[in-house]
């Protein structure tokens, strides 16, 4: 989508059009959805944070600024949607991975999806931020550091903790499996 289209969308959307608002996000739902469910853990939280952010975002379109690109503005209402959810829980049960006919590859992959999800929450909510919005939002370090509102050097920290900890968590879980 061109950016004459999305400031387009944007205008009709700031005036309550329904539908272009539901144009503009759907470029974005999949990333979105990424961010709520890397950041939550599990499909039913990511499902309550998803629908906590886009309710959030209708009501505060008329805020957006355009200082950064909507997709961006999104998936900041989504990380701060699911860590809403997260702080509210505080303790995850692991989801029990289902039995699926289809052979080892789809079981390790399956295996392998829940272990980065449990050594991911063992990590500090804003090592935890920090990472899925980087690796699963794509977002830059100044757009982190703009959202978590700290410096870039800290966000640099930030990932390279993160990375550690997931290492180790991984390494963990590895060895007692």
């Amino acid at each position: 989508m061109d950016d004459h289209s999305v400031a387009s969308l944007l205008a009709r959307a700031q005036s309550g059009d329904t539908r272009a608002f539901s144009e503009l996000v759907a470029t974005h739902r999949r990333p979105m959805w990424a961010v709520t469910l890397r950041i939550t853990g599990n499909e039913h939280d990511a499902q309550d944070a998803m629908q906590d952010a886009l309710v959030a975002a209708w009501q505060n379109l008329d805020k957006f600024r355009g200082d950064s690109a909507i997709g961006t503005w999104l998936y900041r209402i989504a990380a701060n949607a699911a860590l809403a959810v997260v702080r509210k829980r505080r303790e995850v049960p692991v989801d029990e991975v289902p039995d699926y006919a289809g052979g080892p590859d789809i079981g390790d992959r399956v295996a392998d999806r829940d272990m980065v999800q449990v050594a991911l929450r063992a990590l500090p909510d804003q090592f935890r931020e920090a990472i899925v919005l980087r690796e699963v939002g794509d977002l830059t370090y100044d757009a982190i550091a703009a959202h978590q509102g700290v410096p870039v050097a800290t966000v640099k920290t930030r990932l390279n903790r993160a990375r550690k900890m997931l290492l180790e968590e991984l390494t963990k879980l590895r060895a007692g499996a």
